[in-house]
Parts: C-alpha cells; structure tokens; sequence
C-alpha cells in the first residue's frame, strides 16, 4: 500500500523531517503526535484564563487520534486546566470526566509532565507540590517590589509554579529584563528552576521538562514515530528529545507554530506554520491522509 502523503506546505525542509513524517504515515498505529497548548492549538492571549483552543482543534483531534499510537499535550499548565480550556473533557467537565468522543488515546501531561489527565478515564493524578514553591510564593511580592515590577506585572499561580507574566505592561520587553535577575535569584534561594517564555519567567521544580515528558510518553506506548508541534521556548526540550530519540532510530518531525516572539524554534524546526491555525489544518491534512473523514 502506497504511503499517503501531505500537501507540499506541510512537508519537512529536512531529511531527518521527512523520515520522521514518513514513518508516521507508514505506521501511524505505531505514532505519537505530541503537541504545546498555548501558542500551539491556542492562541496566545492577554489574560491566560482567557485561552482557548481554537474551535476546530477537538474535531480535528477526535478524527486523527483514533488512528494514531497516542496523543499527548505537554503543557506547563496543570494538567486539569489545560484540558478544560482545551475543550477536551466530556459535558461534566468534572475531575472524573472522560474525554469528549473520539479523545480515548488522549493524554494531557501538566506542569511539564508532573501532571496527567487521561481522556480514556477522566482520571487526574496530581501530586502535592514541592515545599519550595510555598517558599517562592510567599517571597515573590516583596521581590517584585523590590524591582519596581512595573503596573501590570502579575503572577499565575498554577500550583506546582509560579509565573511572572510582563505581557501587560506598557513595555513586556524592558519589564521581563528588569524583573529577570531578581526572579532568577529567587528561584536560586530556594532551589526552583526558572523557565522562560514569550513575556513570562516560570519558576518550578528542576528535572521536569517538555522533553523528559515527551520521551516518557513516547515509550510508554512504544512508538516507532514522533511529531511534536510546540511554539515558545519551552518546547526546546521537546525538540532535544525528538532529535535523541531520532539518534536512537525513532523518526520524528519537529513543527513550530509560527511566531516572531521565538525566532530560535523556527530555525530549529524542521515544518514551520502559521500559528495554531497552521498546527490544526497541518493535524487537519494528517487525519485526512490517514483515512478520518
């Protein structure tokens, strides 16, 4: 049977690209899609209670996953959130809700992978959080002051991390420098990491990443491909493990939701498009190559 094949603005720009699509669509039973939810399937917004996924990314979701080894949305988000603001969970959307119709091989990994909500259950596993996350959150106002965060600085408290966001301000680009040596320092006192993003310094526990997440998910169902589509900074790890897992003779394809924001992933990436939207019609064109109308 003759290997389906995606429109050309869809192709990779490199051969280790194109093997990684290719195996895909050989052996998609045998493939993991891996995928960022904010600047990925949702738009990056203001205010990041207000994100969405795009109306059309559970459709599309709920025809490839059928098809697929697994999904999986690596987030920094708790995993819950995610999958509610996703879209994912059943009419309830309880704890214990299942996932919408056609969700079962989806999995949302929170928090960098220390969360996990599985779309097959509704199931949610959340351990507590690290004592040194309590110690930051009780430290970072008065570091903030301090600085001189400037008006509209805030923090997202996601339970597992902290988040200085500087989107807001009247300047993102000089707030997120001038708050960036104090949040480091912070986060080296009492032992947390400092993850940074589009407009926001994250402080979490270390040897959590996209990356580790990924690699774990990838071989709890022993995936033979890999494609991941992240946007931010963030994503690098996930990108990194694409490329070890390539080393170990797993193809993959690496895809970047397109932004200005983030020059370094698209330079790395081996398909480029154009934003959430580009990410849903690029999933949007793999369902339809695989059979999923």
């Amino acid at each position: 049977m003759a290997v389906p094949e995606l429109p050309q603005r869809f192709q990779p720009r490199t051969t280790a690209g194109r093997a990684g699509l290719d195996a895909l669509l050989a052996d998609p039973s045998r493939a993991v899609v891996g995928l960022d939810f904010d600047g990925t399937l949702a738009p990056i917004v203001p205010d990041p209670a207000e994100a969405r996924a795009l109306p059309g990314a559970v459709p599309v979701l709920a025809r490839l996953a059928p098809c697929l080894g697994g999904v999986v949305v690596v987030t920094g988000r708790p995993a819950a959130d995610a999958a509610d603001l996703a879209g994912f969970r059943g009419s309830a959307g309880s704890a214990g809700s299942a996932g919408a119709a056609g969700l079962d091989g989806l999995v949302v990994l929170g928090q960098y992978g220390a969360e996990r909500w599985d779309a097959s259950s509704g199931v949610l596993t959340s351990p507590p959080p690290p004592p040194a996350v309590q110690q930051a959150r009780e430290a970072l106002p008065g570091v903030l002051a301090d600085a001189g965060a400037p008006d509209g600085t805030w923090v997202e408290d996601k339970g597992r991390a902290l988040a200085v966001h500087t989107r807001r301000a009247p300047d993102p680009g000089a707030a997120l420098e001038r708050l960036r040596g104090p949040v480091h320092a912070l986060a080296a006192r009492v032992g947390l990491h400092v993850e940074p993003g589009r407009l926001v310094l994250e402080m979490r526990p270390a040897g959590m990443d996209k990356g580790g997440a990924l690699t774990a998910f990838v071989g709890e169902r022993g995936a033979r491909s890999v494609l991941y589509a992240g946007d931010d900074l963030g994503d690098l790890p996930a990108y990194d493990a694409v490329e070890d897992l390539r080393a170990q003779d797993v193809p993959g394809v690496t895809v970047c939701s397109g932004s200005t924001e983030v020059a370094e992933l698209a330079r790395r990436a081996d398909v480029v498009v154009d934003g959430p939207e580009g990410v849903v019609a690029l999933l949007a064109a793999l369902a339809d190559a695989l059979g999923r109308e």
